[in-house]
């Protein structure tokens, strides 16, 4: 992974868990938080595939969270001060594509399944990367944990946004890797 996409993910990932939050207590949350980082770092890496595509949005930035928030119904605060006017500055790195990429992910474990297959046969062919087990193969607990941030029809306006994008780019991964 390209360490310089680390504060887009943060961010994208606390976007999807503050609009679509865990319900059961400090286990769950960090379960749900799994999850939604697993997602997000797979869509990353799908959309910002070469070291050259992270440090180009890294210097032009991802875009903010202002559509999401409009789309989602956020109020675009987590609670934090208010008195503070750089309380919300995480959200500037927050990347509408890699977002909506992670929401389809997480709503469909057919194109989580292809995602990874995608992402491991860029890199090394034969096996799913464990740190992605969750996103793939959740149990009960973590879909328990993260009931809000796997439904579909509370992600379609997200997932929606930007689908076709992350199906076109799997069929890229697919024929490059055929040829």
């Amino acid at each position: 992974m390209h360490e310089d996409l680390s504060p887009l993910i943060a961010a994208t990932t606390h976007w999807l868990t503050s609009a679509y939050p865990a319900s059961g207590g400090a286990l769950a949350s960090a379960l749900c938080e799994a999850q939604a980082r697993q997602a997000v770092t797979a869509a990353a890496r799908l959309r910002y595939p070469t070291p050259m595509d992270a440090a180009l949005v890294m210097m032009s930035g991802p875009g903010g969270s202002a559509r999401l928030d409009w789309i989602a119904g956020a109020d675009g605060g987590d609670g934090a001060d208010t008195d503070d006017p750089d309380a919300d500055a995480w959200r500037t790195w927050v990347d509408e594509v890699v977002l909506s990429w992670a929401a389809c992910l997480l709503t469909d474990p057919e194109l989580a399944g292809r995602a990874m297959d995608a992402l491991t046969e860029a890199t090394e062919p034969a096996s799913t990367p464990p740190e992605f087990r969750r996103l793939v193969a959740p149990d009960d607990g973590d879909r328990r944990a993260a009931a809000l941030l796997r439904h579909p029809d509370l992600l379609a306006p997200v997932s929606t946004l930007h689908h076709s994008q992350l199906l076109a780019r799997l069929e890229e991964q697919g024929e490059a890797s055929a040829a």
